[in-house]
């Protein structure tokens, strides 16, 4: 009688620091929960809260693109067969949206300029005739991916995938400039090439903001083709103007590279024939995706 008290002692001690510790670990499982759904939830309202600044401000910068024209140089290199080739044309936008190319002058081999440059070109024109490729909800799904500070300037990261497999449209990521939601940086693979020679077309196109508003910079590209295999692209923007003829109610820093103001119908240069290359139209918007 005597053993049996101590032993049913010890067991009530066991139970009940069993039951103690199963309590802890429970509630450290609750606070543990409680503390991801909040996490999943201050993301997720980060997300939804820039998704909807950058949308804004995408209407934005393509109201203020519009009506623009500047010099674009495409460089275009076949590292397999050792070729280049440069080209320099006038890009135009038009006040409804529609953009032209025309040629200011080509040097370095045909090759390059037939099965490269011309090629990526009409890429474009047939990504922008397929429909909208805009970088909304209704075509991409928008996951935060977190954030970079650098130099006082916050820029959000959202990995983009889009909803359908459509010309223009792309898997990557946007980098969004958190005051001002507009674009700094695009990264990303077409999930659907607009051309039976074009394998894939990987891209990284960086933008500048002037005056809250984001302008093409510089692309760097890589295309896979099925003729004359890798082809590697930088394309660079410079000399923004706003033509006479264009809508001045939407204001824009047409600022040229070199710091100064040029007047709105800033003289061009006299453009060069180059075959195919001397005028490519395309009819879709200026906002959203670009090769």
């Amino acid at each position: 009688m005597g053993e049996t008290l101590p032993n049913q002692r010890r067991n009530r001690i066991v139970s009940l620091r069993f039951l103690t510790a199963t309590l802890g670990f429970s509630l450290c499982v609750a606070a543990l929960s409680s503390s991801r759904a909040y996490a999943s939830e201050s993301e997720s309202d980060v997300q939804l809260a820039i998704v909807d600044k950058y949308v804004d401000a995408t209407h934005v910068q393509e109201k203020n693109l519009r009506g623009l024209q500047m010099e674009v140089d495409i460089d275009a290199h076949l590292p397999k067969l050792e070729k280049r080739g440069k080209l320099r044309a006038l890009r135009k936008i038009s006040i409804l949206g529609k953009i032209t190319y025309k040629a200011l002058g080509f040097s370095g081999d045909d090759t390059v300029k037939q099965e490269v440059i011309t090629r990526y070109l009409a890429a474009e024109s047939a990504a922008r005739e397929n429909g909208t490729i805009a970088i909304t909800p209704a075509n991409y799904k928008f996951r935060y991916a977190g954030r970079l500070v650098q130099h006082g300037v916050t820029t959000q990261i959202l990995d983009v995938t889009p909803r359908k497999k459509q010309v223009g449209l792309f898997k990557g990521q946007i980098w969004i400039d958190a005051a001002s939601g507009m674009p700094v940086r695009e990264i990303g693979q077409f999930v659907k090439t607009p051309s039976v020679f074009l394998k894939k077309i990987a891209f990284v196109r960086d933008y500048e903001i002037r005056n809250g508003v984001a302008f093409p910079s510089h692309i760097q590209s890589t295309v896979d083709t099925r003729i004359v295999g890798r082809a590697e692209l930088e394309i660079s923007f410079s000399n923004f103007t706003r033509e006479e003829s264009a809508d001045d109610d939407a204001p824009v820093d047409s600022t040229s590279d070199s710091g100064e103001t040029p007047t709105p119908a800033q003289p061009q240069p006299a453009a060069q024939p180059v075959g195919a290359l001397q005028e490519i139209e395309t009819n879709g918007t200026a906002a959203g995706p670009q090769l």
